[in-house]
């Protein structure tokens, strides 16, 4: 009879980051142009690495890559469409929707900074068999592989999460719907849920961290070989903005999916959750632009054509 009279629920709403207005505006703002330099950050990273011929190497077409990825968030617009909203609503599909594309875009970040890990490992302690090793046809396989990974991934999630009942209530302590606040939400065990969410988020996580420690080792003593001190900061510092870029995305995701949940834990991922899907985003173009050489150059070769181009 209990279960009878419950009531399917058909949308959840959030309850958000804050209810303060002076709060709902200095972070409205702050949101809309974080948003703004990340959407023009990384599709100019994008546009500059296809239009410049000195950028069409293995590197950058990783990099293409991981621009696309940051530039398709599927958090930050509706995120900044509730601030002022009274009710935070999504709908059901609307719910499954995000989660899937959220997933599919973090997984195929860590794999994708995994790839470039390997391409820089190839770069420095290969570098008379790069072409050779990184042809066009492996870069391919490279790309695909992270997709196809994640894919699956995000599929088992969506799909075992919103085969769960739900019965009510339906107010997510989040700003988007994420696997843990809408566990908590479910009338039924989720014991298998967490469990699959651990194993796959660790397995993930771990693997494509194995690869990384594992290219830089590697890298490490490549470097040490090297006779001049000149050739071993050149070696490095192609390996720097990646090392800024692992660091960050890696160590929020680990503190937030590998670590044991607390009572306190989803107050706390809520705060983490807002740096890595709307900061990490806007920081990866300033790292690698800032960082790298090629990519001022090519910058610059660009300004100096469209100044040119335009003084005549």
């Amino acid at each position: 009879m209990e279960v009878k009279n419950r009531t399917a629920v058909t949308e959840f709403l959030f309850l958000g980051l804050t209810d303060h207005l002076c709060q709902r505006i200095v972070l409205f703002v702050l949101l809309l142009f974080v948003y703004l330099v990340t959407l023009a950050g990384n599709l100019g990273m994008i546009t500059l690495i296809c239009i410049d011929p000195r950028l069409h190497s293995p590197m950058y077409f990783f990099l293409s890559h991981l621009s696309f990825v940051d530039a398709s968030s599927s958090i930050t617009p509706k995120t900044l469409s509730d601030i002022f909203a009274e009710r935070k609503a999504i709908s059901f599909v609307g719910c499954a929707a995000q989660m899937w594309f959220f997933g599919l875009f973090v997984a195929a970040e860590c794999l994708l900074l995994a790839t470039m890990a390997y391409d820089r490992y190839v770069a420095v302690c290969k570098p008379l068999l790069y072409t050779l090793i990184m042809s066009q046809g492996v870069c391919v396989q490279l790309v695909v592989g992270p997709y196809a990974i994640a894919l699956i991934s995000t599929m088992t999630h969506t799909t075992l999460t919103f085969c769960l009942p739900f019965c009510g209530p339906n107010i997510v302590n989040h700003f988007f719907c994420d696997i843990s606040p809408l566990l908590s939400l479910a009338c039924a065990d989720t014991s298998i849920n967490k469990l699959v969410l651990f194993i796959l988020a660790g397995a993930i996580g771990v693997v494509s961290g194995l690869i990384i420690m594992v290219s830089y080792v590697c890298i490490l003593v490549g470097i040490s070989r090297i006779q001049t001190a000149g050739g071993r900061w050149k070696a490095f510092s192609t390996c720097s903005s990646h090392l800024a870029a692992v660091t960050l995305l890696y160590g929020t995701l680990f503190f937030i999916y590998v670590r044991p949940s607390s009572s306190s834990s989803l107050d706390i991922n809520k705060v983490i959750s807002l740096f890595y899907t709307v900061m990490i985003p806007v920081l990866n173009p300033l790292i690698y632009s800032l960082r790298n050489k090629e990519v001022k150059d090519a910058l610059w070769r660009q300004l100096e054509r469209k100044h040119f181009l335009i003084a005549k």
